[in-house]
């Protein structure tokens, strides 16, 4: 019989679904994923999107299920407006938004851009509207106000988008909120926690307070200074926000963003939250962007990295091999790979590799070797690894074996 931790594909903690553990949670039954990739995500140093791509990308997260997709900032250049008109013109299922500061100028270009929707920016803490901007708080407040009406009155869907609110005196970020709220337009409110210095309590704490107040749909914006993005992004969630902003890859401005992957599948497995991603093509997705923006992903990535599916350890691929007999992956695994797009199980030889290592991949190479040349055998793989620090290849492992045959 499945249960939420438990069905033909995963295998989780029943803790997550334990009642004590729920009841305070505001959990909504299904999240929005606003994906930012073509426009946070490409402003992280180094990466260039170029028109063709850019629509590439949108094909691509329109397929994988993405119903939002933050297209870019058309004010950035002639360029970045054409990316985003073609891509608003793509026929995605998705719904396409553009990046916009609180000016009517920025909503005009996004206008142009035939875009369903804007997100429009405003710095709402003391500090970076005094240093940053040099603008009395006054000016935050009339800006945002026409502008959002603006956007508003032509069409457009407007989410709000308050920068740096997370350090932002709660009662100044609230006078821009209350302005936008009554005197412009939003039709959902962004909270942002722009330099990612927030913990999970303290974002759960900051979102409840929101909506209390207000009476529209949260979004949160988190970026990964302290490595927390994603948990940051799951925090406001249990708190009720019902929109959440991502990356590919955790890409994004300084650190990153919350990655695409990691929060679909966590809210979705561990909190039993709908996203409506396709999850087996992750890692495709994850795929076309390591390729296009040329950031390297780490072989550990959680959900789509090369080495989630992979071990060394003697120990474990001794449970592999007992496991695998048994048709019971998920006893050693939290999804099965497939899940997620990736290939199966792979055990590789090296240091750390085990006798049952060794009688693993004889096997799976077609290879036979004497039970009393296992131990030479299984020594001078770990001798080998040690001088080249890394695992073996399989054709350097067929080299090994042929010594002791």
């Amino acid at each position: 019989m499945s249960e939420p931790w438990r069905t033909d594909k995963w295998f989780v903690s029943h803790y997550n679904f334990v009642e004590e553990v729920r009841k305070n949670l505001k959990l909504p039954e299904k999240v929005i994923i606003h994906d930012i990739t073509l426009r946070d995500g490409e402003q992280q140093a180094n990466i260039v999107f170029r028109k063709n791509e850019k629509i590439k990308i949108a094909r691509m997260l329109d397929e994988v299920g993405v119903p939002r997709i933050e297209a870019g900032m058309p004010a950035v250049s002639k360029q970045e407006m054409e990316a985003v008109k073609a891509i608003a013109h793509e026929g995605l299922s998705a719904k396409v938004f553009a990046f916009a500061r609180c000016m009517k100028n920025d909503v005009d270009l996004a206008l142009k851009c035939d875009v369903d929707g804007v997100v429009m920016e405003i710095p709402s803490s003391d500090h970076l509207l005094s240093y940053a901007y040099g603008w009395p708080e006054d000016k935050a407040v009339k800006l945002a106000a026409e502008a959002t009406a603006y956007a508003g009155k032509h069409g457009l869907h407007v989410a709000f988008f308050t920068i740096d609110s997370t350090r932002a005196k709660f009662e100044t970020c609230w006078r821009l909120i209350n302005a936008v709220a009554t005197e412009g337009h939003m039709d959902s409110l962004v909270a942002v926690d722009t330099f990612g210095v927030c913990s999970p309590q303290a974002i759960y704490y900051f979102v409840s307070k929101l909506k209390e107040r207000v009476d529209k749909p949260l979004e949160i914006h988190c970026h990964n200074d302290f490595g927390l993005a994603v948990a940051n992004t799951i925090s406001a969630v249990t708190a009720g926000v019902e929109i959440v902003h991502t990356t590919v890859n955790g890409i994004g401005e300084r650190v990153g963003n919350a990655s695409i992957d990691e929060v679909a599948m966590a809210l979705e497995l561990l909190y039993g939250v709908k996203t409506g991603i396709k999850f087996e093509k992750l890692r495709e997705l994850s795929k076309l962007i390591e390729k296009l923006s040329r950031v390297k992903m780490p072989p550990n990535k959680p959900i789509v990295g090369d080495n989630v599916f992979t071990t060394e350890s003697g120990i474990i691929a001794g449970w592999w091999a007992r496991l695998e007999k048994m048709n019971m992956p998920l006893e050693m695994f939290p999804f099965l790979p497939n899940v997620v797009g990736h290939n199966n199980v792979k055990i590789v030889l090296g240091k750390k590799s085990g006798r049952d290592s060794i009688a693993y991949k004889l096997k799976e190479l077609g290879l036979k070797a004497p039970e009393d040349k296992i131990d030479q055998i299984l020594e001078m793989v770990k001798t080998t690894s040690e001088k080249k620090k890394r695992v073996l290849t399989d054709e350097e492992f067929k080299e090994i074996v042929k010594k002791f045959t």
